[in-house]
């Protein structure tokens, strides 16, 4: 028998439908779209902060004051396991090796180096002791220590990787050490043993004719900074003869030919034609284009080999971290090497939490800087912006770049040329391709840019920034 409950329960599950289903009513309704989001869309700080500059003909020529080199780059390593050997052309970044390219005799030297690991601490080398072993700097992080002008210790600076010292072992009066280098982390180094390479130079004729020609050389007058000197006076009395001069200039200035990131943006006519209300298909494909033209734009100017900012700063302008996370200190450092009018600096917004926690450890508040409206992490008043192209590699290593900009301040400027044909931006065109065959609509989009250093001391790099929390 069936119970009066349950027949209350058919009763009320059978009941009819009093008003419209949501469901039927969305039929009628008119929905609220968005554009199209895009992810990728970041806010590309770089690409607002650089002064451009309208580049005539597709090429910049960065003409300066003539200096003198003098083999201040880093040498590069290869590895099979454990096993790291030096990649013998590089090994003409020696000051004494700087031009130098017989290539059997580079790979001569190569052969007799040693591999030889140091303990984080360890003593590598004492001030006072005689210079007849070099080193090249393979992994790893070591401290150059000196005495100061009371007998305490002073830190003259980081070794890191492809770094070396030493080097004046091929002289014919090596000297002795003027400081002392100490591991701050576990390194692996090649040594330059002084007896086997005087071996393989008095063997090699074309190479000790190098040496020689080298040491030969005047030691030409020059300023702090490896450019040919003005001869001025200044203090005199009375009517000396005046010196005379003249500004040289390098013979072979750089140029920057502008580089172009370009895609075809296929759309179907029927599309274009039928699916426009209450957007426009075409636009709203050509802005999600744009906007990863410039997503590509700033970041070949960061990491493009040729001009990126992070392959093109001078080697005297990169700096390494004391111990690994970015401190208080690490960024005075950088400030020191990028003193005149620095600008800003840029990292990684892994970087800007690693350098905040550091901050916190100490007690320290960094800057806030306001800067059109936006608040800012900074460091001495110099704003702290975030670039997500800055790479962060493996093991959770990334770099902080400091820099002045402006050609007034000879700083760091982007390149670009305004005035093209079908120009959609300043600096980038829409060229009408055509309609295929199939009804297909192609544009051509095209952004064309490049970035230069004007003077080495406008950009700053530290590296080695350790942005990982240490495991507890």
């Amino acid at each position: 028998m069936t119970s009066v409950d349950d027949n209350a329960n058919v009763e009320a599950t059978e009941s009819p439908q009093l008003s419209l289903s949501t469901a039927a009513a969305r039929n009628l309704a008119t929905t609220t779209k968005t554009v199209p989001q895009m992810q990728g869309i970041s806010s590309r700080w770089l690409l607002r902060l650089l002064p451009w500059v309208q580049t005539n003909g597709g090429t910049f020529r960065v003409n300066r004051r003539l200096s003198y080199a003098v083999g201040t780059g880093r040498v590069q390593f290869s590895n099979v396991g454990d096993r790291v050997q030096v990649i013998p052309p590089t090994l003409s970044e020696l000051p004494l090796l700087r031009g130098f390219d017989d290539e059997p005799t580079l790979e001569a030297i190569a052969g007799v180096l040693e591999q030889r690991d140091f303990e984080a601490g360890q003593v590598i080398v004492s001030v006072g002791d005689t210079i007849d072993t070099g080193f090249l700097m393979a992994h790893g992080k070591a401290s150059k220590i000196g005495t100061g002008k009371y007998g305490d210790d002073t830190k003259l600076g980081m070794l890191a990787d492809g770094d070396y010292f030493g080097e004046d072992i091929l002289r014919p009066e090596p000297g002795r050490w003027p400081y002392t280098v100490k591991a701050v982390t576990p390194c692996t180094l090649l040594v330059m043993r002084r007896d086997a390479l005087r071996g393989l130079v008095d063997n090699s004729e074309p190479l000790n004719e190098h040496i020689n020609r080298l040491l030969a050389l005047p030691d030409l007058p020059r300023n702090d900074d490896d450019e040919a000197a003005i001869d001025l006076a200044a203090g005199h009395d009375g009517e000396p003869d005046l010196p005379g001069t003249f500004v040289d200039y390098e013979l072979s200035p750089r140029e920057y030919e502008l580089n172009v990131a370009q895609t075809v943006l296929r759309v179907h006519s029927r599309v274009a034609d039928l699916y426009n209300d209450p957007m426009n298909q075409v636009e709203q494909q050509l802005r999600l284009t744009v906007e990863a033209l410039r997503e590509r734009q700033e970041n070949e100017i960061v990491n493009n080999p040729s001009f990126g900012l992070l392959d093109n700063a001078d080697l005297k302008q990169r700096i390494s971290t004391d111990t690994g996370p970015p401190t208080p200190d690490d960024m005075d450092d950088l400030l020191s090497i990028v003193w005149k009018e620095p600008g800003f600096f840029l990292a990684h917004p892994r970087t800007i939490a690693a350098f905040g926690q550091e901050c916190s450890r100490r007690g320290i508040y960094p800057d806030a800087v306001e800067v059109a409206g936006h608040r800012l992490p900074g460091w001495r008043g110099v704003p702290i912006y975030p670039c997500n192209k800055i790479p962060v590699t493996e093991g959770d290593v990334s770099s902080i770049l400091l820099m002045r900009t402006g050609q007034e301040n000879q700083g760091v400027v982007g390149l670009h040329q305004i005035g093209l044909p079908d120009e959609y931006e300043p600096g980038l065109s829409v060229r009408f391709m055509g309609i295929n065959e199939k009804g297909i609509i192609s544009y051509l989009v095209s952004t064309y840019y490049s970035a230069a250093v004007l003077v080495p001391d406008a950009l700053g790099v530290l590296e080695n920034v350790q942005i990982g929390r240490p495991a507890d």
